[in-house]
């Protein structure tokens, strides 16, 4: 099913442990390094490099290839991808192959036969959304990252205004 509504993402990874992120970097500079880097140290999730070219990110063991991270871990709860959106239909046949019960694609990570064989097959599918960022809306970090976290308060800026 591909969920689009805030609750359904919410629920998604409240009832979620486990994550393979593919295409997961030890480039600091790179947005997945970033992702990882923070669901590791400041989320909830187990949150594994899944990553041919490394042997480890962080001290996190990476895995070469979905299946291989499945064969000692179990089934994903999710599958985090990072890669390109051409690339996507194939990340959907590993995590159907792997028994993931949800894939999640990054911003820009737009493939529609990837997100038909993903909802085909069963897995609950996110697109077009950032893990880090939604992760952090719902346990109240969005602030920690620079972003707006959506808090009204009746408490005035400390910004001095200024006269015109």
């Amino acid at each position: 099913m591909i969920l689009q509504t805030v609750g359904q993402r919410r629920d998604l990874l409240a009832r979620s442990q486990t994550v393979a992120m593919v295409g997961a970097s030890a480039n600091t500079t790179r947005p997945s390094y970033f992702v990882f880097s923070f669901l590791r140290t400041r989320g909830r999730l187990d949150v594994v490099p899944i990553n041919p070219s490394l042997k480890e990110i962080d001290g996190v063991k990476a895995f070469p290839s979905l299946a291989a991270y499945a064969a000692e871990r179990g089934a994903p709860d999710i599958v985090d991808v990072f890669r390109k959106a051409e690339d996507a239909a194939q990340v959907a046949r590993e995590a159907i192959g792997a028994g993931a019960k949800a894939i999640w694609f990054q911003y820009g990570v737009i493939n529609e036969e990837a997100i038909r064989l993903a909802a085909e097959a069963g897995l609950d599918v996110v697109v077009d959304r950032c893990l880090k960022v939604e992760s952090a809306r719902f346990d109240g970090g969005l602030s920690v990252g620079g972003l707006n976290s959506g808090l009204i308060s009746s408490r005035r800026s400390a910004l001095p205004i200024r006269a015109r």
